[in-house]
């Protein structure tokens, strides 16, 4: 059988030359039930340790509905202050556009002003990855990237990217940009297979980008899968996860990062045993049958 290669130990950051981990660590929830800064601490050190230096993060985490915008951005800003050597340890990424109580804001102001309260509360000097949250339809690319650009260029921001943009979304703005997009975060898991079959992942090919997975385990439902569909997947997972000694979560995870664009999954996990278990799937082997098994599954019907 067609055996597929295992994932580098390290890869560079689209084309920037910076070098990340295979995995990235998110923190859509460092934030919350009021965690403190010692135990986010701690969260930080298990990636670290782990050998996970990719780090993401958004100005909206920990925003309910109707308080906590930046918390989480604060929180490892307190972490950072604390041990300043951290931070030469990491590659840090946030994101930024979104302004509740409105959808999305692009606009020059307000995204000057995103970035600057952004770099505040990580207390940093300099974001290594900065994304577009989600498009603004009612912003222009060209305006969008004159701003971009212009933080590039002041030393504020190293590298851009994008999330939840289509496919023309990114070209229209990449079309614009001096500084050209390193990375786009889509949606992508056993069970979000969109991306393989819309365009998204051929075009981070095309481009060079590095493509970030965000609930790459579906949102917990490949932890319970209920559906018939969900449960599928889960089955031809736990085949390769049982013969191979690691569980379900690591598999996928591993199936990800098997395909040749590249796919950085972000955990999600706020456990140190479950960010620092998520390395396990560097030493996944995937063949291309078992790879299509958990894709057939996923589309409920067999390939053309």
């Amino acid at each position: 059988m067609s055996e597929l290669p295992l994932p580098p130990a390290t890869c560079s950051l689209g084309a920037s030359g910076i070098a990340v981990s295979p995995i990235a660590w998110g923190m859509w929830r460092l934030a919350e039930n009021g965690r403190s800064a010692a135990d986010a601490a701690r969260l930080v050190h298990a990636a670290l340790d782990a050998g996970i230096n990719f780090l993401d993060t958004a100005d909206i985490y920990g925003f309910d509905g109707s308080g906590g915008f930046g918390d989480a951005e604060a929180l490892l800003g307190e972490v950072l202050a604390a041990e300043p050597a951290l931070r030469a340890r990491m590659v840090l990424a946030t994101k930024g556009g979104i302004m509740p109580p409105l959808p999305y804001d692009q606009s020059a102001d307000y995204l000057r002003g995103a970035i600057d309260r952004s770099l505040a509360r990580l207390k940093t000097d300099v974001i290594d990855l900065w994304q577009v949250h989600r498009p603004d339809i009612l912003a222009h690319p060209q305006e969008v990237a004159r701003v971009l650009d212009d933080a590039v260029a002041a030393g504020k921001i190293r590298t851009l990217g994008v999330s939840n943009f289509t496919i023309h979304q990114t070209a229209a703005l990449n079309q614009f940009l001096g500084h050209k997009l390193v990375s786009t975060q889509p949606e992508i898991s056993p069970l979000r297979i969109t991306c393989f079959e819309n365009g998204e992942l051929d075009q981070t090919m095309m481009l060079g980008l590095t493509p970030l997975a965000w609930s790459p385990l579906g949102g917990g439902r490949l932890a319970n899968p209920e559906s018939a569909r969900d449960q599928a997947v889960a089955a031809e997972l736990d085949r390769v996860a049982e013969a191979q000694g690691v569980s379900r979560t690591v598999a996928a995870y591993a199936w990800l990062m098997a395909h040749p664009a590249g796919i950085i999954p972000i955990i999600g996990s706020q456990q140190a045993d479950r960010i620092a278990e998520g390395t396990q799937a560097l030493k996944v082997r995937w063949t291309r049958q078992d790879w299509y098994a958990v894709l057939v599954a996923a589309r409920g019907e067999r390939l053309p």
